[in-house]
């Protein structure tokens, strides 16, 4: 029997800028056009590149997608508190939503959340550079979001994965590899 996995993702990811939100965007978009799925990625990084709240937004479905604006997200990343503070509030009853709390020690505390939000929060930087995988964070909490979610096959997100490590960086690869499956092991 073939893997089940959500059919539509609305998905947040957020930061400081610098910490990978994008390229862990691309990862999750790259799920979808592997799946041959509607896809839509959209960053926001300007004037925030260094150091202020980057994030990007992206959009997995299987029908066509109106638009890359997204208000209600099913799903967010927050990896500093200022980003909590900014999107939590906004997720769709029944979303998940995956806290570093590394950087945003208050996690959700304080925040109105919708009705059935799942809070996984944990400290995913602390995690990545106990492990030696400085810089890693980002993919550990995508990780961790697709245990919980399963927005694609496993197969599919370790293809995404190989596909947005750029061939001039592939000794990469294994501890990104290793850094998606520390998230994913956090869920059992």
């Amino acid at each position: 029997m073939a893997e089940e996995f959500n059919h539509e993702l609305l998905c947040v990811l957020s930061g400081f800028g610098g910490q990978g939100l994008l390229f862990a965007g691309k990862v999750l978009a790259n799920t979808g056009l592997i799946d041959g799925r509607h896809v839509s990625w959209m960053p926001s990084y300007g004037p925030e590149m260094r150091g202020g709240t980057a994030n990007c937004s992206v959009s997995l479905s299987d029908d066509a997608i109106g638009s890359p604006f997204i208000t209600r997200p099913t799903a967010l990343i927050a990896m500093n508190q200022p980003s909590v503070e900014k999107f939590a509030a906004s997720v769709q009853a029944g979303g998940t939503i995956v806290i570093d709390t590394t950087l945003a020690m208050d996690g959700a505390a304080g925040v109105q959340l919708a009705d059935d939000v799942k809070v996984i929060a944990f400290k995913a930087t602390e995690m990545a550079e106990a492990a030696g995988l400085k810089g890693l964070a980002n993919i550990i909490c995508l990780g961790r979001l697709w245990a919980e979610t399963h927005f694609c096959t496993r197969e599919v997100l370790d293809a995404a994965l190989a596909k947005c490590v750029p061939a001039k960086k592939q000794h990469l690869l294994e501890p990104n590899r290793k850094a998606l499956q520390m998230g994913i092991d956090l869920a059992q």
